[in-house]
């Protein structure tokens, strides 16, 4: 295998990635990307230059690569120069577990782990199908919904919300926030983020003096303990992420598989006629088109070849999950949705000590809500040409903005 050398590097000039006209088709321009070679130099709509990964194996070494670290330091210039501010822990997500290398990423993990254990997730599954009755029921009244409104949104909202605590009357408030910090615009995202920070401060403060049966009352405990297992900025930090990651994933997982789904007619009657699929489905969902394009950025600690290319420290280097995962080895032609496809292979939910501890609940999430609603509205269907659906503009999540549809 070839090596691109420094000098060659620096004359190669980064693709511009993500804009909202790469964004309405990046499904083909991402596959374009990659078919000229599995790590390529890319400029992201924000003006920074990474290298992009986009082959499953590439994906995978880079997502446990030593030399590529979650710690900042390496790249501070690199990312100041283009407006990122580099927060101190405990300013949006920074104080979580993402955004942390071991030992402190070990530490967190195990505290927040056993929340999505096996065991746990089966005890909120029968609420999780509770809510999706309830939120048809609402919906079956009406010819025509936006189901992203209607249903893809509500429902992990409502999850999330009550596995943390949040009152009913101020979800709508984050899942705006969160749209808005997970976008390009640094201003947004900096507006979105002291918002995000002060509003889980907030509710950090009321379930300190008011603790009650919810996952964020447990953590506040953790930072009474006289190991100190939990800081108020590890706290903070990690509440934020858990109100981002825990619904925004999962928004765009069952949009994205309703699109999937318009497509392919054929495989929504294969499951109205094999429920017994729904769960092998979810996973050829998120192979097929995941609502995660691009991981959390890794910086380089240390000079690095990856795919025959030289990286320097420094360096940033983003793993674009979706195309990694469409161009992942499968059984079968990958570029169909096949929901029996034999264990489908992807890096939808990442891979190595980063990999989404959610990634059990967004599961179970997707094959009852794909499955109820399959099964209680069989004419559903798009109400315009599914080929003009909006996709996200901008930012690290693929999903559609609406999605409206013709429910009989």
């Amino acid at each position: 295998m070839s090596t691109f050398s420094a000098q060659e590097k620096e004359s190669r000039q980064p693709v511009a990635v993500m804009t909202p006209e790469f964004k309405a088709d990046a499904v083909e321009k991402l596959r374009q990307l990659r078919l000229q070679g599995p790590v390529q130099r890319v400029r992201l709509r924000s003006g920074l230059d990474a290298w992009a990964v986009l082959s499953y194996d590439l994906a995978r070494e880079a997502l446990t690569h030593p030399a590529l670290v979650q710690d900042t330091t390496p790249a501070e210039e690199a990312l100041a120069a283009v407006g990122y501010v580099l927060h101190k822990k405990g300013q949006g997500a920074t104080g979580s577990m993402l955004a942390a290398d071991p030992p402190d990423h070990t530490r967190l993990r195990r505290l927040v782990a056993p929340t999505f254990s096996a065991r746990r997730i089966k005890l909120l599954q029968a609420r999780v199908q509770t809510i999706t009755t309830e939120l048809l029921d609402q919906m079956s009244g009406q010819d025509e919904v936006d189901l992203v409104e209607a249903f893809t949104a509500p429902l992990p909202i409502t999850v999330i919300s009550e596995l943390l605590g949040v009152p009913e009357e101020e979800r709508s408030g984050f899942r705006e926030m969160t749209g808005q910090f997970l976008s390009a615009q640094m201003d947004a995202r900096r507006e979105a983020g002291i918002w995000l920070n002060n509003y889980v401060a907030a509710l950090v403060a009321g379930k300190r003096a008011r603790p009650a049966d919810d996952l964020l009352s447990d953590l506040v405990a953790q930072t009474n303990d006289e190991d100190g297992a939990l800081s108020d900025a590890e706290l903070i930090g990690t509440g934020v992420l858990l109100v981002i990651a825990g619904h925004e994933t999962t928004v765009n997982l069952l949009g994205n598989a309703m699109v999937a789904l318009f497509r392919n007619p054929d495989q929504a009657a294969v499951l109205r006629q094999r429920p017994d699929l729904l769960e092998n489905a979810v996973e050829e969902f998120l192979r097929y088109d995941s609502s995660v394009e691009q991981s959390s950025f890794r910086f380089a600690a240390a000079d690095l070849e990856l795919g025959g290319v030289q990286i320097r420290r420094g360096d940033v280097v983003s793993v674009f999950l979706g195309e990694a995962s469409r161009a992942a080895p499968q059984t079968g032609d990958p570029k169909v949705l096949d929901v029996a496809r034999p264990s489908p292979r992807h890096v939808a939910f990442g891979h190595g000590i980063h990999y989404c501890l959610g990634a059990p609940l967004a599961r179970m999430e997707g094959a009852i809500a794909i499955g109820e609603l399959l099964r209680r509205f069989p004419q559903i269907r798009p109400a315009g040409p599914v080929e003009e659906v909006n996709w996200i503009p901008a930012g690290i999540m693929r999903g559609p903005v609406q999605l409206p549809v013709v429910l009989r």
